[in-house]
């Protein structure tokens, strides 16, 4: 029984030991580890806190995206519209210059058309009007074989132009 009951002496070297231990490990192992410790929570709290400030970063951006995305499709729709309007406005003008042009070979087909109706007119007439001649001098010819006749034309002539 002495081995399992202990003897003062013994108590007391245990108790001293274990203080010195005690004393030794809180001066040059606890303050360290404690240390570590406290580093430790202050480097997860600010990597909580960036995580969170990187998320809140993150919603602004995916915000900012989404407002350049409807931006973006805005200036495209403006765009297209605008080309649209363009491409009327051209398609328009180029009606309009061939209608224009349409409108000017009609009126000079027109002219051309008029001028050469009244030469041909002019130049009818000036058939007409020779071939009248000749017809006339046959006749003419034929009925004035004699005197008598053509003294009685001139008479007849005479008296219908009345001469006052």
């Amino acid at each position: 029984m002495d081995l399992l009951t202990p003897s003062i002496g013994n108590i007391f070297w245990t108790t001293v030991v274990f203080l010195i231990l005690v004393i030794l490990l809180g001066k040059f192992a606890w303050k360290p580890i404690l240390s570590a410790i406290n580093t430790r929570e202050t480097n997860i709290v600010d990597a909580l806190n960036q995580v969170k400030l990187a998320k809140a970063e993150m919603e602004n951006l995916k915000a900012d995206n989404e407002r350049i995305i409807r931006e973006a499709k805005i200036e495209r729709d403006a765009i297209l519209k605008e080309a649209r309007e363009i491409k009327d406005k051209i398609v328009g003008e180029a009606k309009d210059a061939a209608k224009t042009e349409g409108d000017k070979m009609i009126e000079q087909a027109r002219q051309t058309i008029t001028a050469e109706k009244n030469a041909t007119m002019a130049d009818i007439k000036s058939q007409i009007g020779e071939l009248s001649v000749n017809i006339a001098e046959s006749i003419l010819k034929q009925k004035l074989d004699n005197n008598d006749a053509q003294n009685q034309l001139v008479e007849n002539i005479l008296n219908k132009s009345n001469l006052n």
